[in-house]
Formats: structure tokens, C-alpha cells, sequence
């Protein structure tokens, strides 16, 4: 007598084993899914941990949270941000991303923490979270760029240039940075003797002419006249401060007396009697020689130092903003002031 059962030759019962076990499939990977995201988020809680402070006045230990919340509470903590008050924002992003469900939103906050991190100078915190985000999502070239940056601000170089063939494997442009990284590691070398360190210089400079400015500041305290060697008019714009603030020793009377554009300069500054056989082409430099002409001696400059990515300014002169971390963006802008007691001070 034959069974009523299906016989596992049945293409019905082939069906319904197909059903079942594509059922318990589906049931072991959403419960794996479920323990994953839970340990991810434990793991995330630990994580976070290390990061925590007392230091903040805002107390959100017992804040019930609300996805209502969370936009709020995000723009609060950028506002806390871009007016410097940074435990604030810490512990404001500290807050929303351990409450968070979505991954979406809680990446995100956790690349805001680590650059409140770096902006307010806790650079091993900031190492710390963008290791973490690299260790989940590696192929993240601004998070690799900003990792990059804080070794780089710790001084050590020879991790920052490890980040260069990850970046360039992405697709993004290292010339820029490679070099520079290159200048500070010879800059910060006290083994090296001067002579050396300043033909690597002068070579490194050739070929990127980004580091005209910074090589030039640096050869002054190396070598005086390897320094003025390398002085280009059409770029003493952008070193305007670093010839003003020379003390008179360090002037070459030789090369200043072969250029017009630098005898202005040294005339406004009053380190030089004879007139200029030209003007300089910059406007402070040449009302000065103008003043001093009329009888005009208390001429000054005061000089401040723009970005040109973030149009942001400041008083001292800089290689990466601090503002928003952009390399080679200084834009010098001098001012004429009256002169006061002391002004012979140097930048460098």
C-alpha cells in the first residue's frame, strides 16, 4: 500500500524542504544580525568610554533620549563647535551616538567627534576614533587625510607618510602633502648637520614650489645666504613679513642693492637712505617709501594671514589652517599701522 505521505522524490515535498530551510536561513541570519548590531553597539559603549569627561557642565548621565532629539541636539553641538566651547560638543556627540539606532547617522557623528577632537588639540582621542572608523570602513580617504594630520601634529612623520599609499591607491592627489611631510621630517631632523639639511631643502623646494615660503623662513635661521639666494621678486608678496621682521645683521646689502622691489621694502622700513630706483608694486610698501619721502617716519606695517580655501584670518603666519586643516593656503595681508617703541621682533 503505498504511503500518503510524499515520497522525497516528489517534487512538492523538494519544495516545501526548499521552504524550511530557506526559513531557518532567513531566521539565523536576521538573529545573527540582531546579536552582531548588539555586540557592535556594546563594543561601540566600551569604545566610547575611554573617551568620556567630567569636565563638561552639560549633564546628559540621565537624558531621556528622543529621535526627535537627535537633529537638535546635532546642530547644538556644531554651534558648540564653531564658537570653541568643544567639551561641549563632545559630550553632546559623546551622548547622541550612543543613543542612536541608525549607522548612517552614528558614522557621521563619529567622524564630527574625532575632528572636535583634532580641532580642540585632544589629538590622541582623535587618533583613537579615526582609527576606529578606518578599522570599519577603511576606504575612507578624508578620514585617512585626517588621521594623517594628527600624526602629523604629534610629529610623527614617518606614520603620517604611511597614509600616502592608501590615499594614492584611492585616487587621491599626495604630491602636495608627500612633500611637505618630506620637509618637515628633514625641518625636525637634529642629527642632521645645517649644510645638508639645507640642500635637501633647497632641492625639495625646487620641485614643489608650494614650500617656497616655509623653505625660506627656515634657511634664515640656517643659512643667511643661502637664504637670500633663493628670495624671488615676483614672489615677495608672500614672504613680505618674514623680510620686514629681519633684523638689519641678517640683510644683504649686496643682493638688496641689485633689486629694485627690495631696496622699497628696506627704504619703508627706514634700514636704507638712498631712494629706490622703482616701487615695489605693493601698495603698503610703496606708500610708506611715499610717507617717508614727505617726512613721514612712523610708518609701520601690521601684518595678519588669510586662508584662501576658508577665507578665515589670523594673526600669525601658518603652513596648515587652523581652521579648516587646508596645506599652503596663507595669504599674507599687511596693514599700515604707526610705528611703535619696539618693532624689530622676528617670525621666525
Amino acid at each position: 500500500m503505498d504511503s500518503i505521505l510524499p515520497s522525497y522524490r516528489d517534487p512538492l515535498f523538494s519544495l516545501l524542504i526548499i521552504i524550511a530551510l530557506s526559513l531557518i536561513i532567513s531566521i539565523l541570519t536576521y538573529g545573527w544580525g540582531v546579536y552582531r548590531q548588539q555586540k557592535d553597539k556594546s563594543t561601540l559603549r566600551k569604545f566610547l568610554e575611554k573617551f568620556e569627561s567630567t569636565e563638561c557642565t552639560l549633564d546628559t548621565s540621565n537624558m531621556p533620549f528622543d529621535t526627535a532629539m537627535f537633529k537638535p541636539l546635532a546642530l547644538l553641538a556644531k554651534a558648540f563647535e564653531n564658537s570653541g566651547e568643544y567639551h561641549k560638543a563632545i559630550n553632546i556627540y559623546l551622548y547622541l551616538i550612543k543613543n542612536t539606532g541608525n549607522l548612517i547617522d552614528r558614522d557621521d557623528l563619529m567622524e564630527r567627534l574625532g575632528q572636535t577632537y583634532l580641532r580642540a588639540g585632544f589629538l590622541e582621542r582623535a587618533r583613537g576614533i579615526f582609527a576606529e572608523i578606518l578599522r570599519k570602513r577603511p576606504r575612507s580617504p578624508h578620514i585617512l587625510y585626517e588621521l594623517g594630520i594628527v600624526y602629523e601634529l604629534l610629529r610623527e612623520y614617518d606614520k603620517a607618510s604611511e597614509i600616502i599609499e592608501p590615499l594614492r591607491v584611492l585616487g587621491e592627489e599626495t604630491g602636495a602633502l608627500e612633500s611637505f611631510l618630506n620637509f618637515e621630517k628633514i625641518a625636525s631632523n637634529k642629527k642632521m648637520a645645517p649644510e645638508e639639511k639645507t640642500e635637501i631643502l633647497i632641492t625639495l623646494q625646487q620641485g614643489e614650489p608650494s614650500l617656497y615660503r616655509a623653505t625660506v623662513a627656515l634657511l634664515f635661521r640656517l643659512n643667511t645666504q643661502q637664504a637670500w639666494e633663493q628670495i624671488q621678486g615676483h614672489s615677495l608678496h608672500s614672504i613680505l613679513d618674514i623680510l620686514w621682521f629681519l633684523p638689519y645683521s641678517q640683510l644683504d646689502l649686496d643682493i638688496i642693492s641689485k633689486d629694485s622691489r627690495l631696496q622699497a621694502i628696506y627704504y619703508a622700513k627706514g634700514h636704507l637712505n638712498h631712494l629706490p630706483t622703482e616701487k615695489s608694486g605693493i601698495f603698503a610698501i610703496d606708500l610708506l617709501v611715499a610717507g617717508r619721502i614727505s617726512g613721514f617716519e612712523e610708518g609701520d606695517l601690521l601684518f595678519s594671514y588669510l586662508c584662501k580655501k576658508c577665507k578665515q584670518s589670523f594673526p600669525v603666519p601658518f603652513t596648515r589652517c587652523p581652521n579648516c586643516l587646508a596645506l599652503h593656503t596663507l595669504q599674507v595681508e599687511e596693514s599700515i599701522a604707526k610705528k611703535s617703541t619696539q618693532t624689530d621682533y622676528s617670525l621666525l
